[in-house]
């Protein structure tokens, strides 16, 4: 079970990582590339200071999800049963 959850894990960090080289990468920083204003800013600006504060925010919240998951390293031992958590 404890393999499961951190191959799981490795998968989310993976694909947080890959989606961030892509969001950086040639073809979105080239659909953003105008000479368009937004509120004054220029729309490739923009994209960059909404979307980097946006991808540690989805970091933020996964490892926030983490962190309210209990871990499995006792499994086998009897210290934990029939005690409930608060």
């Amino acid at each position: 079970m404890k393999d499961s959850n951190s191959s799981h894990l490795k998968e989310a960090w993976v694909l947080c990582f890959i989606l961030g080289i892509i969001m950086l990468n040639y073809p979105f920083l080239h659909i953003f590339n105008k000479d368009r204003l937004v509120f004054d800013i220029p729309l490739l600006v923009l994209y960059l200071l909404v979307g980097w504060p946006i991808s540690i925010l989805v970091i933020f919240l996964f490892t926030r999800s983490l962190k309210n998951q209990p871990l499995d390293h006792d499994s086998g031992s009897d210290n934990h049963k029939g005690k409930k958590e608060g």
